[in-house]
């Protein structure tokens, strides 16, 4: 209309000056050709004439300053509104704006007002749903969902009513060969429907044909996949920090330091030393600390990080210990590194890492929904990695495509399947499903928008309406409601947790086996010792007996034995008695060769007590020797005692009897 009366306006003002202009001269036609340099002698003469032309037009007042542009004129600002056009200010050239009213906010707009607008969608989660009693409802109560909260909102905002009908095809809507459209796109072109509020991509294409408000939600392509886990913890997953193979080495480690440790010490004189040497140069029998058994429990000791009573004395035994050690250290520091992370976290083992690694293999087929925006896009792409793709999910048969969401992520729990989805659909799926995974970051970045038909006048409403709703943060607030609320963690929740007796149950099995093992072992050495001592009673009663006197705090049976079974308890040992056991005891390091029955007294005369250390050789005890300056003793021999009942051997000495004692 404004076209119409300016044109109309134009022709008046050139009216008006070829009307002065044939006044003061006579004008006529001159034929004259574009190729001429000849111009028509009365256009110079019109210009002037046209710049003083000055009228009332159709559009108001007409003047033109000297350089031909119109001056001292005034638009005038209308309103469309149920009463018709109503101005509500103006525009002068020389002042400016002037507003007569304040312009209306968006929810007192009268566009929409008590209007009721056709609204096509699609059910698909958490966007648009059917509620579980839907059958019971009727209209737009049968729905729930993002969208349905969100068109509410708008509604409360713009003051429209709608009404919401399911897309007939069930597809968001692509082009087919004859350049109509299906879906909801298709349905927003022939005008069924006045709007299409659902999770609907805003692509190049559809705004060729469709109109799009503002998005109201950012999102991207992602990789659904299935998560992979390893083995869970279990009873005995304080083993899993190291394979099998090293828990084996390390074992095989313990055997070949032990005995390397027993021979290095049996070969180097300066392991064998005297326990008691004698005062003034005396000497006595030399020892050795590393016997077998102790050979094997001093690495035990350093590898438990506890210590030994023994400690080396030659360089070559000192040398084998701090070899040991620093093997342990390194063993027990990367144990402790990865046994929280092996009790705490169920390791996830994915195939494939990425777009990249999707696309560079064949194991795993992958593919779309057919007719949405993501089987769009990758047919379009010019990206070679994304062209690849869409050539495997093209060509693949049976085919990769999927009808739905549902049936897609049926397909990748169920087979060696990815699907190409949403971001926030994936989102909302793996919060819902603790087997579902995302794989790498988006391939691309788009969002979801309000369709619309081509020049609707709704559309700067609603990009006013959705403006406000997120500024108010109603759009994350709604998203947040149907988004969280799935059983499945989120993956950044990195806090620490309890450990349950699922991951460390099976080192109290260790524990208790260890015990049962001691306790059956103590019985076993119990059974032994009768064996080689005469009793009246059975092993039974013995044991019984036993018992019955560590519960009740009495003395321990072998000290009873020497009074005899049943016999009465005997007296405290005197000093000199306690003497004698100690420095038996010191000899073997806490361990008194087995089946001498000798002990050794500090107070005895020298002969006497070297011949008793020599009967102790005699009779196996290894980590016992005579050193080489008590030689002249060798001619040392055992005499069987006349009382066979006493374990003691009387000694015939053969050498010089003048040499001192």
């Amino acid at each position: 209309l404004s076209a119409i009366s300016l044109l109309f306006d134009a022709v008046h003002v050139v009216a008006a000056a070829v009307q002065e202009l044939n006044r003061s001269q006579s004008v006529g036609a001159t034929p004259l050709s574009c190729k001429s340099s000849k111009i028509w002698e009365h256009g110079t003469s019109l210009m002037n004439y046209l710049r003083m032309v000055e009228l009332e037009g159709l559009t108001g007042h007409i003047e033109f300053n000297s350089k031909g542009q119109r001056s001292n004129y005034i638009l005038r600002i209308m309103q469309n509104s149920r009463e018709g056009l109503r101005q509500i200010g103006q525009w002068h050239s020389e002042q400016g704006l002037s507003m007569e009213r304040k312009l209306p906010s968006v929810n007192m707009t009268d566009t929409l007002f008590n209007t009721t607008l056709t609204i096509t969608t699609i059910l698909e989660n958490p966007y648009v749903m059917l509620r579980h009693n839907h059958h019971e409802l009727e209209g737009n109560e049968r729905y729930e969902g993002f969208c349905v909260d969100m068109l509410k909102e708008l509604a409360d905002i713009l003051k429209f009513k709608y009404r919401i009908r399911l897309v007939g095809d069930g597809v968001y809507g692509v082009p087919g060969a004859n350049g109509t459209w299906t879906g909801m796109v298709g349905e927003l072109i022939s005008r069924k429907a006045d709007l299409a509020v659902a999770g609907l991509t805003i692509t190049a294409e559809r705004e060729k044909v469709i109109d799009f408000s503002k998005p109201f939600m950012t999102l991207g392509i992602s990789i659904m996949y299935r998560v992979h886990l390893g083995r869970r913890p279990g009873y005995f997953s304080f083993l899993d920090p190291f394979s099998p193979g090293v828990w084996l080495f390390m074992l095989l480690a313990y055997l070949a330091v032990s005995c390397v440790l027993f021979l290095v010490a049996r070969l180097t004189p300066y392991e064998w030393y005297n326990p008691d040497p004698c005062p003034r140069g005396r000497c006595s029998m030399l020892i050795n600390q590393y016997s077998l058994g102790n050979s094997f429990w001093f690495p035990v000791g350093g590898f438990m990080q506890q210590g030994s009573a023994i400690a080396p004395r030659a360089l070559s035994t000192r040398c084998v210990s701090g070899v040991w050690w620093a093997f342990t250290l390194i063993i027990i520091s990367s144990y402790t590194a990865n046994l929280a992370a092996f009790l705490t976290v169920q390791r996830m083992e994915v195939p494939i890492e990425s777009v990249d690694d999707l696309a560079d293999q064949t194991a795993i087929e992958y593919g779309t929904m057919h007719g949405g925006s993501t089987m769009t896009f990758f047919q379009n792409s010019r990206y070679q990695t994304y062209q690849r793709m869409w050539n495997f999910m093209h060509s693949k048969q049976p085919s990769v495509f999927v009808k739905s969401t549902e049936e897609g992520i049926a397909r990748v729990l169920n087979s060696n399947y990815a699907y190409l989805l949403e971001s926030t659909m994936n989102e909302y799926y793996r919060q819902r499903n603790c087997n579902l995974t995302q794989i790498g970051g988006l391939l691309d970045t788009k969002g979801y928008g309000i369709g619309m038909p081509v020049g609707s006048v709704y559309r700067d409403e609603f990009d006013l309406a959705i403006l406000k709703l997120q500024e108010d943060n109603r759009l994350e607030i709604l998203k947040r409601k149907w988004w969280d609320g799935g059983r499945c963690p989120k993956e950044g929740d990195h806090r620490a947790k309890g450990l349950g007796m699922e991951n460390i149950g099976g080192i109290f099995v260790v524990l208790v086996c260890g015990l049962l093992a001691a306790i059956l072992i103590a019985v076993l050495e119990f059974a032994w010792m009768l064996r080689r001592t005469p009793r009246t009673q059975s092993a039974c009663e013995e044991m019984l007996r036993e018992l019955q006197g560590i519960l009740l705090c009495r003395d321990s049976l072998q000290l009873r034995r020497r009074q005899g079974a049943g016999g009465p308890r005997p007296r405290p040992l005197s000093l000199e008695d306690r003497r004698s056991r100690a420095a038996a005891v010191s000899l073997s390091n806490g361990k008194l060769c087995a089946g001498t029955g000798l002990s050794v007294a500090v107070s005895e005369p020298l002969p006497h007590r070297l011949a008793t250390e020599a009967a102790m050789v005699a009779r196996g005890c290894s980590h016992v020797r005579i050193c080489p300056e008590c030689r002249r003793f060798q001619g040392l021999r055992a005499r069987p005692s006349p009382d066979p009942s006493e374990d003691s051997v009387e000694w015939d000495k053969t050498t010089n009897s003048s040499e001192p004692e």
